[in-house]
């Protein structure tokens, strides 16, 4: 047999299947858990996945999921940050690197890692260096009036998810207005209102996420940094598009 003389370059995972590395952040209770066991069950059967859960002290949000039945179990991990979720996204990464890299490893090739924040407030969001495109998530049950308070992770992560849009009659909120809020606050950027019994919202998500695989793997996709802070209102008098630069602290 001929000796194998190829490079470690040569025999690394070709580009065209580069895992892309997808988190989703919210506040606590918006349904990013629900998001990401809707999206494992629409596109496991065309995609290789892994999820990667984040809870402080327990890993209920990676059981909800296996017991979901939406991935095989082992290919939902779960990280205990043990303190501030936003810091184990952000500042120290280590732990959900580690993880991410093990899944990627272990189950290669993958074409697509979800990485679930713990719930956290408007302020959360990931590094770039541990994920290439990013999610936030709100809900109506939140409030009307919560995209237009702005903050990073609803100015300019890559897509805005109005959540829970089904629940919006029960809790007094216009959808149509949030969203147009949001898209106010995201000067063009992505913006879904969905609910996950609402097929053409469900669909609307996937063929996103499919968008994003798909300019990931040509290279047409740049992770960006959506912190430290977004332009913001505070209120009817900065209704004239003054925003402000300063940030505020994290609030836990």
């Amino acid at each position: 047999m001929p000796e194998n003389t190829a490079s470690p370059e040569s025999t690394a995972v070709p580009a065209a299947r580069r895992t892309l590395r997808l988190g989703v952040a919210g506040p606590v209770g918006t349904g990013k858990s629900s998001l990401i066991a809707t999206l494992c069950r629409e596109l496991s059967g065309e995609l290789a996945m892994a999820v990667v859960t984040n809870d402080i002290y327990t890993d209920e949000d990676a059981r909800f999921l296996r017991s979901a039945g939406v991935l095989p179990e082992e290919r939902i991990r779960a990280v205990e940050t043990g303190a501030c979720p936003h810091t184990a996204i952000r500042d120290d990464i280590t732990a959900n690197l580690d993880a991410v890299e093990d899944m990627e490893e272990d189950f290669a090739p993958l074409d697509l890692v979800l990485v679930e924040s713990g719930g956290d407030n408007l302020t959360a969001t990931f590094s770039p260096a541990l994920i290439d495109a990013q999610i936030f998530c709100l809900d109506v049950a939140g409030g009307g009036d919560v995209a237009r308070k702005g903050g990073p992770g609803i100015g300019r992560a890559d897509l805005l998810i109005v959540n829970k849009s089904d629940l919006a009659p029960y809790v007094g909120v216009d959808v149509d207005r949030m969203v147009a809020d949001a898209e106010r606050a995201r000067d063009g950027r992505p913006v879904l209102a969905l609910s996950r019994t609402d097929e053409p919202s469900v669909k609307a998500l996937c063929d996103w996420v499919r968008g994003v695989i798909g300019a990931h793997r040509s290279g047409e996709h740049t992770p960006q940094d959506p912190g430290p802070m977004a332009p913001h209102s505070h209120g009817p008098e900065d209704e004239g598009g003054h925003g402000h630069g300063h940030g505020h602290g994290h609030g836990h």
